[in-house]
């Protein structure tokens, strides 16, 4: 993706893009009541009675101003809620709800649009036509308003609860490994083995590599003759002596500048190229569901449903992809990375829970029968891996064995079927 569109994209998120847009429609609102006065005929303004929209205003204005505060406040308690109880990462997913930021944009554009009728109406701007106008803009912008708080209310029984926080996690991570199927190698060629190339790229900042601008990489090399070979992949962390991209040939400072302003690199990792960083927060959820001061394992069993949906995408990833940059080479996501970010911790930490073990043995099942091709070896690795950690923690034995009769390395083969296509891939 090319940066200007990733951070285009991030700033139409940002919670005061949206309110800046709604308040510049609350002051051409009030003053478009200026421009259509001339064409309301006089004696319908004083039949209808628009000297009373003065009044509506006012209440509009206090009114907002309180809802504003109170939408706040709540959006404050409910992001630290979720970083306090379930984990940090998620909370940058929930300070990008668009039903919170349209909310807050309506009622602080409410409250200027008011504002500034109440000014024009002391200073005698408006007359009897410009007051109905403006009593008639009054009505659609309560209509609105109306409207934004039934969803506002309905959004704030869920914000910030266990349920929706997995399931916002769940469709980023969903979202991102999704495009990765869809082009493995973000539409470049296939890293092979490694060969020794000519010149190593280094970076000159420290921090985690948000995005990979791969077609402004093939720009650089599109009218020679010389390869990149790109060696990290989005969530990698980096600094000046890790290596980002290998040249074939020798370039001047200005292309290898090029090269290097190709990788965005920030101070954190983000949702956008980077599934792995959605697995990594959803496992968070389970860890700390998992601790003896919550102790919700119900908690961690919808995290592993999740992850086991998420996970299934990989297996029906494309594999005749289209190589748009063929002197561009990518590595490709590792299936082996991302089940050990998920799985790991979760196994680690349910360890001493027989519904927990029993869960994992059947997601890991799930997975291997879904596809054996892609998770069938990698799936009995971690099967194993949690049976040796339940073993290590259970003292009842008839636990142990409820769990050993779901493990892939305890059952016969014949578990492992032919791949099914899964319906979300």
């Amino acid at each position: 993706m090319a940066h200007w569109k990733l951070l285009l994209r991030r700033l139409v998120r940002q919670i005061w893009f949206k309110i800046a847009l709604f308040c510049l429609g609350g002051f051409a609102a009030a003053f478009t009541a200026l421009l259509l006065q001339p064409y309301i005929p006089e004696d319908i303004a004083l039949s209808v009675g628009a000297d009373s929209v003065g009044n509506i205003l006012g209440i509009l204005a206090a009114s907002m101003l309180t809802v504003t505060t109170f939408s706040l406040t709540t959006m404050v308690s409910a992001f630290a809620s979720a970083s306090t109880n379930l984990t940090p990462r998620a909370t940058q997913l929930l300070m990008e709800d668009t039903t919170a930021h349209n909310a807050l944009a309506t009622f602080l554009g409410a409250f200027l649009y008011s504002i500034v009728g109440i000014v024009a109406l002391s200073t005698e701007t408006y007359g009897a036509n410009g007051r109905l106008v403006l009593l008639a803009v009054t009505i659609l912008v309560i209509i609105f308003i109306v409207v934004t708080l039934l969803r506002w209310i309905s959004r704030l029984t869920k914000l910030g609860t266990v349920r929706e926080t997995i399931e916002q996690l769940e469709e980023a991570a969903s979202s991102a490994l999704s495009r990765w199927c869809k082009h493995p190698h973000l539409r470049a060629a296939p890293r092979l083995d490694w060969v020794r190339m000519a010149q190593a790229v280094y970076p000159t900042e420290i921090g985690y590599v948000q995005n990979i601008d791969v077609e402004k990489l093939a720009s650089i090399v599109e009218s020679r003759d010389a390869l990149i070979d790109v060696d990290v992949l989005p969530g990698a962390f980096v600094e000046p002596t890790r290596p980002i991209a290998y040249v074939d040939e020798e370039m001047s400072d200005e292309d290898i500048g090029r090269v290097r302003h190709a990788f965005l690199i920030g101070d954190r990792r983000t949702y956008e190229q980077d599934p792995r960083f959605g697995l990594i927060a959803l496992s968070e959820v389970a860890s700390r569901a998992l601790s003896p001061a919550v102790n919700d394992p119900g908690t961690a069993i919808d995290v592993i449903n999740a992850g086991v949906r998420i996970l299934a995408l990989q297996g029906g990833r494309n594999a005749e992809e289209d190589v748009a940059f063929p002197k561009v080479r990518m590595p490709a996501l590792s299936t082996a990375d991302m089940m050990q970010d998920f799985f790991v911790p979760i196994a680690r930490d349910g360890a001493g829970l027989v519904e927990v073990g029993i869960k994992l043995q059947k997601a890991l099942q799930s997975l291997s029968r879904l596809s054996p091709e892609v998770f069938g070896k990698l799936a009995e690795e971690h099967s194993e891996d949690a049976l040796r950690r339940a073993e290590k923690s259970l003292d009842e034995e008839r636990d142990l064995e409820r769990i050993r009769r779901h493990a892939l390395t305890h059952r016969p083969k014949q578990i492992v079927q032919k791949s099914v296509a899964y319906p979300g891939s």
